[in-house]
């Protein structure tokens, strides 16, 4: 689907509203995901589900970023789904695989989250954490390529 096309989906379906471009917005919202990555680490060897919930949530807080960037936000219903469709389109197939792992982490999280018999295994947790470090690092250098002046300090 081109982005136009889920552009024009996503804003019929009330899945999306434009907004102003907002770099404060988004500098928040990446040195939270960053704070996420760091809880994610510190609780890997505590509780698996915790660290994997935490990695996911850097993912979504850039994809949100990603949304925020482009001037447009998630709202109502499947807000996880939508940032992860809307990353797709934007990042397109150099992202392909992380972006595919983001959506597996999507579907894992809300499995255990409302199905605590289903857990997170250590290994499941500690790739999660993996793909959300590479997710942030991919996402912070497309921010910065758009506003070269913001300053990201980690």
């Amino acid at each position: 689907m081109s982005y136009n096309n889920l552009l024009h989906e996503l804003l019929n379906k009330g899945l999306i509203k434009k907004q102003e471009v907002d770099f404060a917005q988004m500098k928040n919202h990446l040195h939270r995901a960053k704070k996420d990555l760091i809880v994610a680490k510190h609780n890997l060897k505590f509780d698996e589900e915790v660290s994997y919930n935490y990695a996911y949530l850097a993912m979504l807080r850039c994809g949100r970023t990603l949304m925020f960037l482009n001037g447009y936000r998630p709202i109502d219903g499947q807000q996880h789904k939508t940032v992860i469709e809307f990353a797709d389109i934007i990042l397109g197939k150099e992202f392909k695989e992380l972006i595919k792992r983001f959506d597996v982490m999507r579907r894992k999280r809300n499995q255990f989250t409302y199905e605590p018999l289903s857990p997170v295994s250590k290994v499941e947790a500690e790739n999660a954490l993996k793909c959300a470090e590479e997710f942030v690092a991919k996402i912070i250098k497309v921010v910065k390529k758009e506003n070269p002046q913001l300053e990201l300090d980690f």
